[in-house]
């Protein structure tokens, strides 16, 4: 891409809703699909499109963020692409948290200085799983003369009162912003017309469009709008400008999903098991990146998979599998039953006399032991699940827990280096 084109990643705040896969990471840094992280989809989508001067903002529980970064994308030293993290730092001008996106962008204008005059600015989110061409949205957004281009996905009007939507005219100028609106009439008024409905994949059903927290923003425009002191885009910004500056939508009818609960995540991981999955990570033209791990292939020793993904390094011995995401150096040891299983894996393998240790002192090595059934379940990086187990969210309550046990969204989930001893049924 020859425009000049500066592309912002929002690192993230705490991820509350998707605690406790948030308790010891951000939401970009979560595991994704057995071998990724989230930010890996909007810094591949960047890449892919040629926008790779990126900029990452963090704050929260950033190391493995940052150290996932930092091994991850390393580019050639003659050429321009980057990945910088801007972290929130004191300064002379001050030294509070980031206090919405909007703030996070203003803190840091000073870095984007050094890029010169004439830039275009993508600004995205860290946490949503997507494939979208971005040189496409910014040659629409020069296209129309549109001061801010927001990206705009189709959803059934079902949906409606659980999102941010907007009215646009025949040139998709935007003209109205309505926030979760519950009022039918006004839901009604922000369904999109019938010549918008026809480039539609399916044009037989009612739309509203949501803004997927994608912009573009001329350079100009948004030096202008960081002049002011509103926290957020999403809220503030955006809204203010109505009226004021020519916004215009850019409709994208793939698949999109946020990523911002722990349900939204369990389905949207087990749907990658589909046999046309929703989200493609096998397209050639759409690579998604991430970190170089040199791990052997999976072994799998007398068992039953059915509709999984089996990630690098993992050992699986006569188990029974079915529709699992199963991470990087998973162990899955005799007689195992799984099914609706997002395994996140572990970070190293243990030696034969590490695991002999564990065994002698009464913990479990990682992985999960003989004998185990577990359904409708995320089990966390590097737990170790004793023999004789049985998992299973069913009659637990949301927020129930239990030692390194978590129910939410009807989802149990084993944090992160939990340690579950044999025998245990919940």
């Amino acid at each position: 891409m020859n425009k000049n084109i500066i592309s912002i990643i929002m690192g993230g705040g705490r991820g509350t809703r998707l605690y406790p896969l948030t308790k010891q990471r951000c939401k970009p840094a979560v595991p994704l699909a057995g071998k990724y992280r989230l930010v890996d989809i909007p810094i591949s989508n960047c890449i892919n499109s040629g926008c790779d001067s990126i900029y990452l903002l963090t704050q929260f529980n950033t190391a493995s963020l940052h150290k996932h970064i930092q091994q991850t994308y390393k580019f050639d030293n003659f050429g321009k692409a980057f990945v910088d993290i801007l972290a929130a730092e004191q300064t002379d001008a001050g030294g509070s948290w980031y206090q919405g996106t909007a703030d996070a962008v203003r803190k840091n204008m000073h870095h984007f200085e050094r890029h010169g005059e004439d830039c275009y600015f993508l600004i995205l989110s860290g946490d949503q799983l997507y494939q979208m061409n971005f040189e496409k949205m910014l040659n629409h957004h020069i296209a129309s003369g549109a001061d801010i281009t927001i990206a705009a996905k189709p959803m059934p009007k079902s949906e409606a009162p659980s999102l941010g939507v907007m009215r646009v005219n025949e040139k998709l100028g935007i003209t109205e912003f309505a926030e979760k609106p519950k009022d039918p009439a006004v839901i009604e008024s922000f369904l999109i017309g019938e010549d918008l409905k026809h480039g539609l994949k399916d044009p037989n059903q009612d739309y509203c469009l949501a803004s997927m927290g994608i912009y573009v923003f001329s350079q100009k425009i948004l030096e202008d709008a960081m002049s002011g002191d509103e926290m957020d885009f999403g809220k503030e910004v955006i809204p203010g400008l109505l009226g004021k500056k020519k916004l215009c939508a850019y409709i994208f009818d793939g698949y999109w999903e946020d990523i911002g609960t722990v349900g939204a995540f369990f389905e949207a991981n087990l749907a990658l098991t589909d046999e046309i999955p929703p989200f493609d990570f096998y397209r050639q033209d759409k690579v998604v990146y991430t970190h170089c791990r040199f791990l052997p292939g999976a072994k799998m020793y007398d068992s039953r998979i059915e509709r999984c993904n089996i990630s690098d390094g993992c050992i699986i011995v006569k188990s029974d599998l079915n529709r699992c995401v199963i991470g990087i150096r998973s162990v899955i040891r005799e007689n195992t039953h799984l099914r609706n299983v997002i395994m996140m894996g572990a970070d190293f393998y243990e030696s034969l006399e590490e695991i002999e240790e564990s065994y002698a002192s009464g913990i479990p090595p990682i992985g999960i032991g003989k004998n185990c059934t577990i359904e409708n379940a995320i089990i966390d990086k590097n737990a170790r699940i004793g023999e004789n187990c049985v998992l299973k969210p069913d009659g637990k309550p949301d927020m129930w827990e239990q030692g390194g046990l978590f129910v939410r969204d009807g989802v149990l989930i084993v944090t992160k280096g939990a340690v579950i001893p044999s025998n245990t049924v919940v």
